[in-house]
């Protein structure tokens, strides 16, 4: 993008040494030679660090959500890329990278990283788009009405996909008929001849169909195990993945959907999926233990998921379920807590350690006040040869207690 372009947006003090930017960054430590450095809130500390690095241009802005917006706005202006939205309770993540292993092979793809899903997040996503991009897969979350409704309008998508709808950010919404409303904002922020991508059951989600829009809803996905790999049905063949999680396969499903309404080619052979980190990563304890790293978030459905997995790769061994607290659930908060640990006894886990204060509520047989005393109690819980899951809510952070455990069993 040219320099005086970005000038005419007047997005705040734009200091720049060449008449073009190349891509866009807000951590000076990712700036390359062209880009331009987005000093966003104390990013303004670390502008000669971003010149020092190659920036093309800097911006110190006047409101940094608007300058980013105003930037993605711009960048996907110039794009004739199918946009793909992909929204959900649970399973965002995941199946943003399910699609992106599908596309890749067949189309240029931009995806988000991480977890990119927000008001900087969603901008620096569409920033990377390319003269050549066919598919772009932004990924949008939200904690309350309006917030998705308003990345629509950033990324104007063609196809909006909403995962599931279950108990999350109840807190600020209340009911799930409220998360089903706030989500269902990308079906209605979508153009004509847009299209929405939708579980077949999902009945709190059909009151907020719009009317007259173009819709394919997804089934619930049969899949079988075999030999480290899923084996997914999807329009009358088997489709091979290179995850084990059984709940994974609802998000392949609602991938292939997507994959079907671009109208790609279905995949021939193994799809191997990069997952984001902390979504299930698995790596050996000492004494043939396993460790399953599921610490990027947690709500009631992705917990049961995460337990039934956990089981089921334990395959006979000891099991240890490490699990924190699930934020923002609302006054019922408690009862969720409640259902979370009676479900890891009725899959007969032997030990639950429960991290922060609504994880007494799982009535675990070990308890940590927070994550640096869960690594501890972890150290001497869990036995060479024990299958480990850890997985709790963002806040919590226990992908420290899996780091912990990894550093005890390596050689």
């Amino acid at each position: 993008m040219r320099v005086d372009d970005l000038r005419a947006l007047g997005l705040g003090e734009l200091e720049a040494s060449a008449e073009t930017v190349t891509g866009v960054q807000i951590d000076s430590r990712r700036v390359a030679s062209g880009d331009l450095f987005v000093a966003l809130g104390g990013g303004v500390a670390f502008l000669d660090d971003a010149r020092a690095r190659g920036a093309a241009a800097t911006l110190v802005p006047s409101d940094g959500f608007a300058a980013m917006a105003a930037l993605g706005r711009a960048v996907r202006d110039r794009s004739d890329a199918r946009v793909v939205a992909i929204t959900g309770s649970s399973g965002k993540t995941s199946t943003k990278d399910i699609l992106a292993a599908l596309c890749r092979p067949v189309a240029s793809t931009v995806a988000a990283e991480e977890g990119h899903n927000n008001e900087v997040g969603l901008p620096l996503t569409l920033t990377r788009l390319e003269t050549d991009t066919d598919v772009l897969i932004t990924e949008m979350g939200m904690r309350g009405l309006g917030q998705i409704a308003a990345l629509c309008e950033i990324a104007r998508p063609d196809i909006g996909v909403i995962t599931n709808i279950g108990p999350v950010h109840l807190e600020l919404l209340g009911t799930i008929d409220r998360v089903a409303q706030a989500k269902a904002e990308l079906l209605h922020a979508l153009p004509p001849g847009g299209i929405g991508v939708i579980p077949e059951h999902a009945p709190e989600l059909e009151p907020y169909v719009p009317d007259g829009l173009d819709v394919r809803r997804f089934p619930e996905p049969e899949v079988e195990v075999r030999n480290g790999h899923a084996f997914v049905q999807f329009g009358g063949r088997e489709i091979e993945f290179s995850f084990t999680a059984r709940h994974q396969a609802a998000n392949a499903v609602a991938a292939l959907t997507v994959v079907e309404v671009l109208g790609l080619p279905l995949p021939e052979s193994l799809v191997e999926v990069p997952f984001s980190r902390w979504r299930g990563d698995e790596a050996p304890l000492s004494g043939g233990g396993l460790l399953i790293n599921d610490a990027y978030n947690a709500n009631p459905h992705s917990m049961r998921a995460a337990l039934d997995h956990l089981v089921e790769r334990a395959d006979g061994r000891r099991m240890v379920a490490v699990l924190g607290e699930m934020a923002e659930l609302g006054t019922d908060a408690p009862r969720f807590h409640d259902e979370v640990g009676a479900y890891a006894r009725e899959l007969g886990v032997d030990v639950v350690l429960g991290v922060g204060e609504l994880g007494r509520r799982y009535q675990p047989e070990e308890w940590a006040a927070d994550a640096a005393e869960a690594i501890v109690l972890a150290r001497t819980v869990v036995a060479p040869g024990d299958a480990v899951l850890v997985k709790a809510s963002r806040a919590v952070g226990l992908e420290v207690v899996a780091d912990a455990l990894t550093v005890v069993a390596a050689p």
